[in-house]
């Protein structure tokens, strides 16, 4: 009897062991699956994060309209000077002109054409609608030039005259057009690391509100190329254009894209 009792004791601790075994498995189980729930939606809720990123940034390049040009992918010299002259005619562009000394005074270099503001024939900066050509290609300018490079916003107009005086070239556009791809590839293309010649080149938009019309460019010119006494103006903006344009205008001591500096700037060894 007491080995009977010991033996059917020892059969229910057994069965209650293994009871606790077929728990604890069950147990390690459901805390298996919770983990892999939350892993898996931890990865779910990380690519939506990602698509989310993904597509607002998708949605911000396209209501911008800027164009993002992989590197490399630019136009060499060689290619706009082929381009320049098929360009000229589909952007609208008029031929480039001489353009006349400021306020039309007589002679071949009057003091007044290139004047500088302060002095006793331009005591304060002139109004713009006292200038002709618009934009600008010559009269009284600030005594300091305005230094090369790409402007998102307008710069000083008056240095900017200035620095045409030294040689350089000022790539005008509306502002209207700001974003569009024309434009943002004129931007990437003479913001590059490699010389294509932007030493004296200026990219900007041309925005005087203050001026009245002589502060934008004339109706139906979206891209106006200046250098000093010389001007170009196009109804839509083409890089090919203003390449050739600017390798010809400006002066660097070296031909730029193969070309002849065919100019008149007064100073053109001058620096910015």
């Amino acid at each position: 009897m007491t080995n009977k009792g010991s033996d059917s004791g020892n059969t229910g601790a057994r069965h209650t062991k293994a009871e606790r075994r077929e728990e604890a498995r069950r147990e390690r189980i459901d805390i298996e699956r919770q983990m892999a729930a939350r892993k898996r939606n931890r990865t779910i809720g990380t690519a939506l994060v990602v698509a989310a990123i993904v597509a607002i940034v998708a949605v911000v390049t396209l209501s911008s309209g800027k164009k993002t040009t992989t590197p490399g992918t630019l136009p060499t010299m060689a290619a706009l000077i082929s381009q320049a002259d098929a360009a000229t005619k589909t952007a609208g562009c008029d031929a480039i002109v001489d353009t006349p000394n400021y306020q039309n005074t007589p002679g071949a270099d009057p003091a007044i054409d290139h004047a500088h503001i302060g002095d006793s024939q331009a005591p304060t900066p002139p109004p713009l609608t006292t200038y002709s050509p618009i934009p600008p290609t010559s009269g009284p300018h600030d005594s300091a030039t305005l230094p090369a490079g790409v402007y998102d916003s307008p710069p000083d107009v008056y240095q900017a005259m200035h620095s045409l005086e030294h040689a350089g070239v000022i790539i005008w556009y509306s502002p209207a057009i700001a974003n569009s791809p024309e434009i943002a590839t004129i931007k990437e293309f003479y913001a590059q690391k490699s010389n294509v010649g932007q030493a004296k080149i200026i990219v900007a938009p041309y925005d005087y509100p203050d001026q009245g019309a002589a502060g934008q460019l004339p109706n139906g010119v979206e891209m106006a190329v200046a250098a000093w006494h010389r001007l170009q103006s196009c109804a839509t903006p083409s890089l090919a254009v203003a390449f050739k344009f600017a390798a010809q205008h400006e002066f660097l001591g070296a031909p730029i894209g193969g070309q002849t500096y065919i100019g008149v700037a007064r100073e053109q060894t001058g620096t910015f």
